[in-house]
């Protein structure tokens, strides 16, 4: 079966499109839409997106693999990504991250086997005066340490299914 966007979304390109003088400047909204409607941007949710902005593949292909807050791949229902730039490092990033990888099962990169978790290292979540941030799906949870990441992680995992409890403890941006 071939990828569409639903009716709202297509209702929302046709928005994004709308503000744009060419196609080509709408390529990074329309990107977002993208992931955010299927999850991930395969290759195949790409071509998707060339084909609805008449653009050449190879230019969504290259605009999408170079910039990181588009997913690649599948994340988990909560996607923690752990600031590792200077600010954060300094204030105990690698700790907070080493912790996450422990109490997880997961590395850097990878899904939790029941899908509930992913976790990912980030360049620079332009939080440095509340560093070490961590950044739950949409949620920024700042000042973290280790006591925090623990009921954050427990807060996700009884989190309703809405994921209304992204923000948990840590507070959320």
């Amino acid at each position: 079966m071939a990828l569409a966007f639903s009716p709202d979304a297509d209702r929302e390109f046709d928005r994004i499109v709308r503000r744009y003088p060419n196609r080509r400047a709408a390529l990074i909204p329309t990107l977002v839409l993208a992931d955010r409607q299927f999850g991930y941007l395969s290759r195949e949710a790409m071509e998707y997106v060339a084909k609805r902005l008449e653009l050449p593949s190879a230019w969504v292909l290259s605009t999408a693999t170079f910039y990181t807050l588009l997913r690649k791949r599948p994340t988990g229902r909560f996607h923690l990504q752990v600031c590792v730039n200077v600010a954060c490092y300094l204030k105990g990033a690698d700790q907070l991250g080493d912790h996450l990888k422990k109490r997880l099962g997961i590395g850097f990169g990878e899904v939790t086997p029941d899908g509930l978790f992913s976790l990912e290292g980030v360049q620079c979540l332009a939080a440095c005066g509340t560093a070490p941030v961590i950044q739950v799906n949409d949620a920024y949870h700042e000042d973290m340490t280790l006591d925090k990441v623990d009921a954050l992680i427990e807060s996700l995992r009884t989190a309703p299914a809405d994921g209304g409890a992204a923000a948990g403890p840590g507070g959320a941006r």
